[in-house]
């Protein structure tokens, strides 16, 4: 049975895309050949040319796939310390080797796997999704990966050679500073940050630009995907918030490095600008990666209820707010540090406040399935777990919220159960779903049935078997940050308990593992629209041609496979012998102009790996900025290199019409 048997809902906006003006037009020809396009838009064959690809699709699948091996390898550090805290009084760890694991799990999950992913589905979906050929900038979005890619090779091999990070994701002065922490482990960790928020902040820029200029003509603003309202939000959130941890971690490899005293009290510095300058960050990044987790939940609960999300405005509001809240309750993080307790209660409020916009999704989420009619599939399965899961990590934090309960729990494993909730539930459990429903878009292949109802009932099981308990020792007074624990505690059970199921959730990794393997392999053909959706990554074959679409689409609702009419126009008129792109206007994205795109090109890799080399070295040495200049100045004259000018011009294309698939029409690949 199709998803579309069932009429969606009116949008009550019947506004058609008009055909532009004739006088408007360049005098080309409307049609172009599929072959030429596949042609000019191909990546070039071989190594070199692995290196040079500028797609949006192959960077979005290697930051995908690079993103889960961080993820798997972080997860195997999480199982050593659970082994490490499964009994009391345990020598499986010494400390030294544990404050490293314990480091790198917590920066390797947050810096390399929650950001990263999130923006990475964005990397690859949101261009489909606004009917462009490519992302914005395809040049700086290959040097983001390679940089997010070599920072992680870096932190990963310093570990290795025992010179890991140690201090925490948080990396506190005056813990971190040289007086306490000698030798080069808190240098990598400073360092690492460099690499991970120039790859965020390369990729935002990215985004903001492909949804403002690059969106399929119709699709005005309040015609943008929920998906890509998300991304959008995210990615101002990151240029924002990522800044503050840049300059928290420059000062303090200053301090190590040059001998400043940023965070140094006796010199006129103090620890706690390094608290302000890193939670002005870190607790804006819980929602850089929570808010593209709303987006991925509202496109599921859409297609699998058939029809609208329900409160659309509601929804793209809910965000907004969100993340502006998001930004002025930092401080609930420091309750413990001696704060003013009139500053103290204004936190607490805005710390409660934001409870609000996330309760309106959740009601307008139940809206959409009330009057809907849900298929249960795996992608509708994750995000049902998600409303549970997410529910109780999000009322623990506004317990939280309240000074006094905070100042009992603020060190306890009562705090790091309520992060695993909101983290995992808010982020992992809707990142598995958009896995499971844009897997046939990447791959052309189904994610295996039976395998991914045991990935999903072991993961839910195992991940409350993990971090429920850690609830209890948290009010028993376990503190988190410890390497063991006395039997006299009486922590053993609990902890114990937990350690079985941090094991059933390696398992459920596991399995998802074998899953992708064998359905990549084997999996059954998917088509090209195989769950009835309604946006326009679905448009386009899975997987999408080497330009995304032939004739770039035009829209006329939220969801245009179900409200566009049959005789909906597309565009034609681009070129077909260059990498040709339509650029709309901001509000009504009426089209402006065509522009050409760049060629594939290594220069970006160069610069990336004269980048890493100049960061790399500079903690060793100061003559690594000087030296490592040179390289970075010569990749990026190759990457800006003036080519002769094509016949690029700035007036628009015409607009024709040609049918898109029509409301109510079974999908092209197979059933749901």
């Amino acid at each position: 049975m199709s998803l579309l048997d069932q009429e969606p809902a009116d949008s009550g906006d019947e506004k058609v895309v008009p055909p532009l003006d004739p006088a408007r037009t360049l005098p080309a020809s409307l049609d172009v050949s599929a072959e030429k396009l596949e042609a000019v838009w191909a990546e070039k064959p071989g190594l070199f040319g692995w290196l040079s690809v500028v797609n949006h699709r192959d960077i979005g699948r290697r930051y995908i796939v690079t993103a889960f091996v961080f993820f798997f390898m972080a997860g195997l550090l999480a199982l050593v310390m659970r082994i490490q805290l499964a009994r009391p009084d345990n020598h499986f760890l010494g400390p030294d080797a544990y404050n490293q694991i314990f480091t790198m799990h917590g920066t390797v999950m947050m810096f390399l796997f929650a950001v990263p992913v999130m923006e990475a589905f964005g990397v690859y979906v949101v261009p489909l999704m606004v009917g462009a050929r490519n992302i914005a900038f395809p040049r700086l979005n290959a040097f983001s990966y390679w940089m997010f890619l070599f920072g992680g090779i870096f932190v990963f091999v310093m570990f290795a050679l025992n010179s890991g990070p140690d201090v925490g994701w948080f990396a506190y002065p005056p813990l971190s500073g040289p007086a306490y922490t000698p030798g080069k482990r808190a240098d990598v960790w400073a360092q690492l940050i460099t690499f991970t928020e120039l790859a965020g902040l390369a990729v935002s820029v990215e985004i903001i630009v492909t949804v403002f200029k690059l969106r399929a003509p119709g699709m005005s603003l309040n015609r943008i995907p929920l998906f890509v309202w998300a991304q959008t939000i995210t990615a101002f959130m990151v240029l924002l918030a990522m800044p503050a941890v840049m300059l928290a971690s420059t000062a303090l490899i200053l301090d190590r490095l040059v001998g400043t005293h940023f965070f140094n009290p006796a010199e006129g510095g103090d620890p706690l600008l390094w608290q302000h300058l890193f939670w002005f960050f870190g607790h804006p990044e819980v929602y850089i990666i929570f808010i593209p987790a709303t987006g991925i939940v509202s496109t599921i609960v859409s297609t699998f209820s058939r029809r609208p999300a329900f409160g659309y405005l509601a929804l793209v509001l809910a965000l907004v707010s969100t993340a502006f809240i998001g930004f002025g309750l930092w401080v609930h993080h420091m309750f413990a540090t001696g704060l003013p307790q009139m500053g103290e209660s204004f936190f607490t409020a805005a710390s409660i406040m934001i409870a609000i916009p996330s309760g309106l999704q959740f009601f307008c989420w139940i809206a959409t399935m009330w009057g809907g009619r849900v298929v249960l599939k795996l992608p509708m399965l994750w995000v049902l777990g998600f409303f549970i899961v997410f529910l109780v990590g999000g009322l623990t934090g506004v317990m939280l919220a309240a000074v006094p309960l905070d100042l009992q729990v603020h060190d306890t494993f009562f705090v790091v159960a309520h992060f695993h909730y909101v983290l995992i539930g808010g982020a992992l459990f809707p990142l598995f779903g958009a896995v499971y429903y844009w897997f046939p878009k990447i791959t052309g292949r189904m994610l295996g049935e039976r395998l991914g109802q045991w990935n999903f009932w072991l993961f839910t099981l195992g991940f409350n078997l993990t971090f429920f308990p850690m609830h209890i020792l948290g009010l028993e007074g376990m503190p988190r940050r410890v390497y063991t624990y006395q039997a006299e505690t009486g922590w053993g059970d609990l902890n114990y308990l937990s350690t079985i199921g941090a094991g059933v959730l390696g398992v459920s990794v596991l399995v998802f593992l074998v899953n992708v393997i064998v359905s990549l392999r084997a999996g059954v053909l998917a088509g090209d629209n195989p769950w009835g959706a309604g946006t326009l990554e679905w448009a386009t074959t899975s997987p999408p041609p080497n330009c995304n679409f032939v004739y770039p689409p035009t829209v006329a609702g939220v969801n245009p496979l179900w409200e566009n009419p049959p005789d909906q126009p597309v565009v034609v008129g681009l070129r077909d012998d260059v990498r040709d792109v339509l650029v709309t206007y901001v509000l009504d994205a009426e089209p402006d102009h065509r522009t050409e795109f760049p060629e594939p090109t290594i220069w970006p890799f160069c610069t990336a790996l004269a980048t890493s080399a100049l960061f790399i070295g500079s903690i060793f040495t100061p003559w690594a900025v000087v030296i490592g200049a040179v390289p970075l100045f010569v990749g990026l004259t190759g990457w800006f290199w003036p080519k002769e000018a094509g016949e690029t011009g700035t007036q628009a294309w015409p607009i024709q019409h040609r049918t898109l698939p029509k409301p109510g029409e079974a999908p092209a690949g197979g059933p749901v």
